[in-house]
């Protein structure tokens, strides 16, 4: 998420998706006895079938309103793409801005003053909000997923803006070259404490949102917050630091991306981008092995992240600084980079546990971690991407059945299903099929020493337990031959027909030319992203075996068909597939993080909408792209177009900004998405004002924002004005 240099690692020769895809294409002509090479015709004897899809609309009341289910149609006009600093969405709708950068959690502290003096984050908002889930809640003050009207909001902070962070563009600059340790201090604690997870209690009264402040849920975590390192990671050597000295603690959470949420009723925190904030110094003293591990993680220098909190004195800074200075490794930092790439567990409904950071998930940039529905005596099954160029989707199967005894059993319920099990990682086949490989000791492929090269210097490394697997797990991935992907982000689960969907942002010929396609995309010069799907064996999400297609491809509307391979209108153009939603209702949607495309001329990022299908409904295509290395013609297969989809804008947003995050209430009638870093690409001199001023002082999300306001991440509640059910 956000705009930032993109880590790519993986130097594996793992098999790219245009050699499976024209190994595919070339069975189902056999089969079939076609061989065109442009549209072939829709999935013939090989067609990948659904499985208890329906296309009719129902009904379902919820505790105080009846919800369309499998809805036919979408209700509104699409909304015309447009650069304006504000939010823009269908005549009928309106947006109130609910949570904002800075915005207070206690009464007892002063508004937010936005001219970069404020200092006290932890009891604030904090930067960048992303990933998000509305918890409902009840009279009593318990989960209650069906509630509409009262609810805990838990919301990542992804990174900071930093033009519009503090005093002056260069106040940070200055105090490092002074020495003035006394500012520098307040400046990384507020650097620290804006990042992290907001939990904030929300209520709707006379049909307005708003933040109950003082509640006794409101509550910041930070990257100075305690937590509990637990799973197969948990304790070994290679996780204990000076703060750490036992390995079974861990202090914060940074760069959370998206997010995932429980049966049980707690939050899954993913950390992405985590490996940019280490510098790293001398670490001669660290094995080869774990020297490669750094490696891997593109964890080398000083990271593109990296803000020097290590300079400020004090082991909760020091440790941004990876050097093996001391003696062993509880007397310096080595293995900080180790205790975090995980996923981190919160529960909103107390507040006073402390987070617990899931190893069994594996070591990687997790975009977001995403339960699939639970069925009693069944394992529970999440899914996460790493969103990284040519790196790899991945699951994780629980050891333990699911049992609806421990619904709103929080994190003692977590320690049940998330501590033992399986991670897995996806491989697809030649013939639309796919497999997921166990990351695991029983798997022999594992067995022995390998290599990794990484730009010419060469790592040896073996797996001696299942701990190491998983905090190494993109190079065992490596190992068992997963396909690589390009920046696999959100995942969602179709609720009715089980089919699984992942964004794929975006490629760049210099990691896919056109004579080298190697991500899990038929396009060379892929700048617009997609979205593929698959559907596990017979519907099991514990299955080991899958089927795949793609679902919509990202595209300008002028671009050729060979291209524009789904059939984008100016009422749908989008690029760079991000956020993912399919809401209860089974409708989708897609959020747009566009940074340079052509389209983010045309339009500001935003959000779309589709009724999606089901895994094999579409047909076989020959994709051509061309780039400076030559012209290919792949061919790939796809889903119903854009107009099958009804696919068709909602939102537009605020200059320079991302969207991302959305979660709707159980009745429907209330939206919560996220504008992050509106005005980013602005000059630190104006601090970003010279590009957007938005959110206006009036609350109103789509109002123009006043001439002097610095710009604001914000959570913005959406409403359909006659008060029924959003989009149909």
């Amino acid at each position: 998420m956000g705009h930032h240099p993109v880590e790519d690692s993986n130097r594996s020769n793992n098999r790219s998706f245009e050699e499976i895809i024209n190994a595919r294409l070339s069975r189902r002509k056999l089969l079939t006895g076609t061989a065109s090479a442009a549209t072939v015709g829709v999935l013939g004897s090989l067609a990948l079938t659904g499985c208890g899809g329906s296309s009719s609309s129902d009904t379902r009341t919820t505790a105080s309103n009846t919800v369309t289910m499998n809805p036919e149609r979408l209700g509104f006009e699409a909304v015309p793409g447009a650069i304006e600093d504000r939010v823009i969405l269908p005549q009928g709708y309106k947006a109130d801005v609910l949570y904002a950068k800075g915005d207070p959690l206690f009464s007892g502290l002063p508004q937010f003053k936005n001219d970069g003096t404020d200092v006290d984050y932890d009891s604030r908002s904090g930067d960048e909000h992303d990933g998000m889930h509305f918890f409902g809640m009840n009279s009593s003050g318990q989960y209650d997923p069906q509630a509409s009207n009262r609810g805990i909001l838990v919301l990542n902070h992804e990174n900071l803006e930093d033009n519009t962070l503090h005093e002056t563009p260069t106040a940070k600059a200055d105090a490092l070259a002074e020495n003035n340790i006394t500012d520098l201090k307040k400046f990384v604690d507020r650097e620290m404490n804006g990042h992290g997870v907001s939990c904030v209690e929300i209520q709707k009264e006379n049909g307005k949102w708003s933040v109950v402040l003082d509640s006794p849920y409101n509550r910041r975590v930070t990257i100075f917050t305690e937590m509990e390192m637990r799973g197969p990671v948990a304790g070994e050597d290679f996780v204990k630091t000076k703060l750490t000295p036992t390995g079974t603690r861990r202090f914060g959470t940074m760069n959370n991306c998206a997010h995932g949420y429980t049966p049980w009723g707690t939050y899954l925190a993913a950390e992405e981008n985590w490996y940019a904030y280490f510098n790293v110094g001398t670490v001669d003293a660290l094995s080869e092995k774990h020297q490669g591990w750094l490696a891997r993680y593109g964890i080398q220098g000083a990271g593109w992240n990296y803000r020097k909190w290590d300079e400020v004195p004090g082991d909760q800074y020091a440790r941004f600084g990876i050097t093996t200075d001391g003696a062993v490794a509880t007397e310096d930092f080595r293995h900080e980079a180790n205790l975090h790439g995980y996923v981190t567990e919160v529960d909103p409904f107390r507040p006073t546990q402390k987070p617990r950071v899931r190893t069994g998930f594996g070591r990687f940039s997790h975009e977001g971690a995403w339960v699939a529905p639970t069925k009693e005596g069944s394992p529970v099954v999440i899914y996460s991407g790493d969103d990284s160029r040519r790196e790899y989707m991945y699951k994780f199967v629980s050891k333990a059945a699911w049992s609806e005894a421990d619904r709103n059993g929080g994190l003692a319920a977590g320690d049940t299903y998330l501590d033992e099990g399986t991670l897995y990682v996806a491989v697809f086949n030649d013939d639309g099929t796919g497999e997921w490989k166990a990351l695991s000791k029983s798997n022999a492929e594992l067995d022995g020493t390998h290599t990794y090269n990484d730009d010419g210097t060469t790592y040896q490394y073996d797996f001696a337990s299942d701990a190491e697997i998983l905090a190494s797990a993109r190079l065992a991935a490596d190992v068992v031959g997963a396909t690589p992907m390009d920046r696999p982000e959100w995942a969602m689960v179709h609720p009715t027909n089980g089919d699984v969907y992942l964004t794929l942002t975006n490629g760049n010929s210099s990691n896919r030319p056109s004579k080298d396609l190697d991500a899990a995309n038929p396009r060379a010069i892929n700048s617009n992203g997609h979205i593929i799907r698959w559907r596990e064996n017979e519907g099991n999400h514990a299955a080991t075996t899958f089927e795949w297609d793609i679902f919509l491809f990202g595209s300008s509307a002028g671009a050729t068909s060979d291209y524009n391979v789904s059939g984008l209108t100016a009422e749908n153009e989008f690029s760079s597939p991000d956020g993912l939603f399919i809401d209860p209702r089974g409708v989708m949607w897609i959020q747009t993080d566009d940074g340079s495309s052509g389209i983010r001329s045309k339009t500001n990022n935003q959000m779309l909408m589709a009724i999606p299908g089901e895994v094999g409904d579409g047909e076989s295509v020959s994709v051509t792209t061309s780039d400076n290395t030559g012209q290919e013609s792949i061919n790939t297969f796809v889903g119903g177009n854009a107009e099958a989809v009804q696919l068709k804008r909602f939102l537009v947003g605020p200059n320079g900004c991302e969207i991302t995050g959305i979660i709707m209430t159980a009745d429907a009638r209330s939206m919560f998405v996220n504008v992050q870093h509106p005005g980013e690409g602005g000059s630190a001199e104006t601090f970003n004002r010279n590009v957007s001023t938005w959110p206006a002082t009036s609350g109103d999300a789509t109002a123009f924002g006043e001439a002097g306001n610095r710009p604001r991440s914000a959570t913005i509640v959406i409403y359909r004005e006659d008060g029924g059910e959003i989009a149909i």
